[in-house]
């Protein structure tokens, strides 16, 4: 039988998903947690997209074999009880074997959350982004118009990605503001690694008037990650989830949505 979890992190205290020799990983976690569960050895899982340390998850979707059945409660409810406080199983549901969490899913979405205040963030430390000097709504959204559809984002690519190819598409950016914090929400095929951050460093960048909105077509014709601004914290950085067809039948968001400002 395959099962599909959705699940939710605040990736603070972690060394991002992906498992390490250390055990500190969300991967590690949450495999610890379903193989006492299911009083096995070990499980492994399969992730839609893996994060870097300290960035969160509001939707993560995983899946795995298991010969035990239980009914969908049981799976959330049983597995939580293994999982630290700042990880949580939101929804299982059993899928098909053709099913593949990465392969299956035809986009993704990030969503970046900024403080825009004279003082540092304290509450919100480590859940949000945060700059000290106004942004330009229009020039950013006028920036970003440059980054939508199929390109070469080589620029805003980390020097450790691991992807075959540089060329992604993104479909979808908005950016929006309430109270003092900035919405940056992202939709594409794919992402490289760094490529949210290193696109929001750009914007900051342009927000703040140190660049012209045009500046990042040329970083991105550059085609070299020295033409582009630094990468950005990832304190504020959300993996939104995978996007599949509706055909699968999973869910598209957890609570966690509405509580992002």
């Amino acid at each position: 039988m395959r099962l599909a979890l959705g699940v939710c992190y605040l990736g603070t205290a972690y060394q991002g998903w992906q498992s390490q020799s250390t055990g500190l990983t969300i991967q590690d976690k949450l495999e610890k947690a379903l193989a006492q569960f299911c009083d096995v050895p070990r499980v492994s899982t399969l992730c839609a997209g893996r994060t870097d340390a300290g960035v969160h998850g509001l939707m993560q979707v995983v899946h795995f074999d298991t010969l035990l059945e239980r009914d969908a409660s049981s799976w959330v409810r049983g597995t939580n009880r293994y999982l630290p406080s700042d990880i949580a199983v939101q929804w299982a549901q059993v899928v098909p074997e053709s099913f593949h969490c990465r392969a299956s899913a035809t986009g993704r979405r990030y969503v970046y959350i900024l403080l825009d205040s004279a003082v540092r963030p304290s509450l919100e430390t480590g859940r949000v982004g945060w700059i000290y000097r106004p942004l330009s709504e229009d020039a950013m959204r006028q920036a970003s118009l440059h980054l939508l559809g199929e390109h070469d984002f080589s620029s805003f690519r980390a020097s450790s990605c691991q992807a075959l190819s540089p060329v992604k598409t993104l479909r979808h950016i908005q950016i929006s503001k309430r109270g003092a914090y900035w919405r940056f929400e992202f939709e594409g095929n794919a992402f490289l690694h760094h490529m949210i951050r290193n696109i929001m460093g750009c914007l900051v960048s342009i927000g703040q008037g140190n660049q012209s909105p045009d500046w990042i077509r040329e970083v991105l014709l550059a085609k070299s990650r020295d033409a582009a601004a630094p990468t950005f914290s990832p304190d504020g950085l959300y993996f939104a989830g995978p996007i599949y067809s509706p055909e699968w039948g999973l869910p598209d968001t957890t609570p966690a949505f509405d509580w992002l400002p």
